[in-house]
Parts: C-alpha cells; structure tokens; sequence
C-alpha cells in the first residue's frame, strides 16, 4: 500500500495552496460581510485549469480525478468554506450529469464553458417539500410542441441567483415513480418561466444559495440530458461523488480551526505559562489531530476507490458522515481553547464554528449518511 501522493498531485496541492492564500483569502471578509461570491473567481481559476479538476483532458480538463479534485477542495475550504461550496457544485453536482449522460453539443455549450469558467453552474434537487427524499419532489416537465414546461420551486441551491445554467430535476411521467419517471434538464438563466431570489444563512455567508421558481418554464427538447425517466439514477450517482468532495470541504475547514487554535494556544499565556501546554487544552488539540488525520485517510480512500471505478457508496458515507461531524467538534473545541476572544464577531474562530454546521446537512445529512451505512453493511 502505497500512502503518498504522487508527485502530480503534491504539485497540484502546493499550486493551490499558494493560489489560495494569494487570490481567494483576501476576498473572504468583505464576500462573508456581504454574503456575495466573487464571481471573478471563477474565470481567474479556469485560466489556471483549477476548476472541474476530475474531469478529462478532452473537455480541457486536468484530468486529475476524484482524488485531485478533493485536494483542491480541502485547499479553498482553508480560507472559506463558501468560496469552496461555489467551486465543488461547478465541478460536481452542477455539471457531473452532463459530463457523464449529456450530448456532444451540451457538452460544448455549457461543460466546456464551466471548465474554463466562463459559465457558472448550479444543480436544482432541494425543494421547500423534497429534502432528504428526493424521490418526492413536486417539480414537473411536461412535453409539448418540442419543448418541455417546466412547473415548481427549488430551494437553497448553491450558485443558484449567480449561475448561468441550472442542472434541474423534475417528473415527466411520476406515475412511473422516481427510478423511471424523473428527468433531468438544462435550464439556462433567461428562459421565459425562470425565476430566481437570493436567500441568507447565518453561516459559509460568501457562498451565495437562491430559491428558484418555474411558472411554465421553456426548455428546448434539447436540454434534456441524456435519456427521458432516468434522471433519478443520474442524481444518485452524482450525489455519490458529491459526498467525497463535500468530506474535503469539512476537511479543509477542520484543519484551518485547528491551525488556528493550535498558533493561539501556543501563544496565550495565563497562570505564567501558555495555555496550550495545560493538559486540558493540549489533549484537545491532540484530539483534533486525530480526528483531522482520520478524515483525510478516509476521504483519500473513498476517492481512490472512485477513481477506479470500484464500489464506492459505504466509504463515500462513512467519509462524509466523519469529516462533517469531525469538523464540527474540532471547531467547538478550537473556539473554547480560543475563549472570549473566540466569540467576538471579527474572530475567525467564531465564523469556523458557525461554518461547520453546514456539513453535517447538506448533501445528505448525518442522519441520511448513517441510513446508508447501515444498509450498506447489511441492516435489514
């Protein structure tokens, strides 16, 4: 078993690492104060081939796979978890389906352009109904003079108000059910029908959600992607990849609060000592280490195994379930360690904490994580 990167990817981690910290972390403050993704990002990142990382050199991609794709993620989310919530939907859920079930020509209107980022993507499951069961969503397509009507509302979609098209789910026939009657379409901001207001969480602020709304939404018969009634196995298959990168994301942020605590702890003193050397903190951030060092392993491990091509569905919930809920305990902890400075509202460490709720609810949550598990290794 081999256990270090290759030097491919030490070099795309040290790249993005620097790119990071010289063009994502001073846009942070002001995209948190004013909960608006600074869309320049996106082109800036294209140019340096950054962006939908997994995907093949054919389309202009880096072709580096799930695995270097997680290292980006983990990179971004360093400095912010929205800006990294942004870029992971671009080169995840927002353009997986085309990328893998799309026509030659989708793929050169819409995934090409989001590869060089030049178009923005978003994907619309979630409706204000339909959260964990996807399989209920209300939204319907209906087939008439060669185009599709799209009827229903989408909400906390990431990207969803700055985004140049929607991968958007919908019923064509739901008396099939979800397995064989729900589709999935392109729908590009503009079309006659298409709607869009921005919303506001209290947390990952710089990472912008939108609800979205169709009132006979035209959709050329051509946006559909790839066949009609198979759009539930799409999603699924792109919700599994999903969960991956979502697990570097909580990485990316545990890491970052424990920098974080473990420079402050290092550095505080009281009682005539620093307050990290007391044994109560020092075994906190021992435990943050291995909560840290436990992801990325299993992250690695869920990602290698979708490179391959190999059953991946247990490990990518195992991955995500403990990345998201590490984060959230390396962060409580990081703000105790920090204490009443950790609380005012220009600490960092208050903002991580806020942050890592996040990922234990979206794509999938903990309570869902743990269903598939528990099926996975044969509950009945």
């Amino acid at each position: 078993m081999d256990f270090d990167l290759s030097e491919e990817q030490k070099m795309l981690r040290d790249a993005i690492r620097s790119f990071a910290s010289k063009e994502v972390a001073p846009l942070v403050d002001e995209a948190e104060k004013t909960s608006t993704f600074p869309v320049k990002l996106f082109p800036m990142m294209g140019d340096l081939g950054y962006l939908c990382l997994s995907y093949s050199p054919e389309y202009g991609a880096a072709g580096m796979g799930k695995l270097g794709e997680c290292i980006a993620v983990e990179e971004v989310a360093y400095y912010s978890v929205g800006f990294a919530a942004a870029t992971m939907v671009q080169g995840g859920i927002g353009t997986a389906a085309i990328y893998k079930h799309g026509t030659e020509e989708q793929k050169q209107k819409y995934l090409v352009p989001a590869i060089k980022g030049r178009k923005i993507a978003s994907f619309g499951l979630t409706e204000p109904n339909a959260g964990s069961d996807a399989a209920s969503l209300q939204t319907t397509a209906i087939k008439k003079d060669g185009k599709y009507y799209l009827n229903g509302t989408k909400i906390f979609i990431t990207n969803g108000n700055i985004s140049d098209f929607t991968v958007t789910a919908a019923y064509t026939d739901k008396s099939k059910g979800p397995r064989s009657g729900m589709s999935l379409f392109i729908v590009e901001k503009g079309m006659p029908g298409f709607t869009r207001s921005k919303l506001y969480k209290f947390c990952a602020k710089s990472g912008e959600i939108a609800e979205l709304s169709f009132e006979d939404c035209q959709v050329p018969a051509e946006n559909l992607i790839g066949e009609e009634g198979k759009g539930f196995p799409y999603v699924i298959e792109s919700l599994m990849g999903g969960r991956i990168s979502h697990a570097s994301r909580s990485l990316g942020l545990a890491r970052a609060a424990y920098d974080n605590a473990l420079a402050y702890g290092n550095d505080r003193k009281q009682f005539g000592q620093t307050i990290g050397s007391f044994q109560a903190n020092a075994f906190k951030l021992a435990r943050m280490a291995m909560d840290i060092e436990t992801a990325r392993w299993m992250i690695y491990r869920a990602a290698w195994l979708y490179d391959q091509g190999r059953p991946h569905i247990r490990e990518a919930a195992m991955a995500k379930l403990h990345a998201s809920e590490a984060a959230v305990r390396t962060t409580m902890e990081a703000l105790q360690i920090c204490g009443g400075y950790g609380l005012m509202e220009d600490s960092i460490a208050q903002r991580y904490f806020r942050d890592a709720r996040l990922g234990t609810i979206t794509e999938g949550t903990s309570e869902i994580q743990l269903r598939v598990i528990a099926r996975e290794i044969g509950v009945k």
